[in-house]
């Protein structure tokens, strides 16, 4: 069956009114525009990632790196989508952002 929008169009699963920063696991699922198969091919029972698929890995490997606050869990690689699993740990309030600024005497 091809993917029609109109036909398959999805409602919006979000709670009105929820914290999405809020701690917690959140599961994500990122579609390639037109549902094109970006990140490789299903060779039998595997995927096959090709270079696209490879940096997608790498990224996802990497959030941690650049957001302290997150831990991952599941995560796969389909030819056009991804699933994966985020965990928002508690927010550490002190920080740069949060200090107030320097007076000048």
């Amino acid at each position: 069956m091809n993917y029609d929008p109109e036909k398959h169009r999805r409602r919006s699963i979000r709670l009105k009114g929820y914290d999405y920063t809020r701690p917690g696991a959140y599961f994500v699922t990122i579609c390639t525009e037109n549902r094109v198969h970006l990140f490789g091919n299903i060779s039998g029972e595997t995927m096959q990632l090709n270079a696209f698929g490879r940096l997608v890995q790498t990224h996802w490997d990497d959030l941690p790196h650049h957001y302290p606050q997150v831990k991952l869990d599941a995560f796969v690689i389909m030819p056009n989508h991804v699933h994966g699993i985020i965990i928002l740990t508690e927010i550490d309030r002190v920080g740069a952002g949060f200090k107030p600024a320097p007076t000048i005497k």
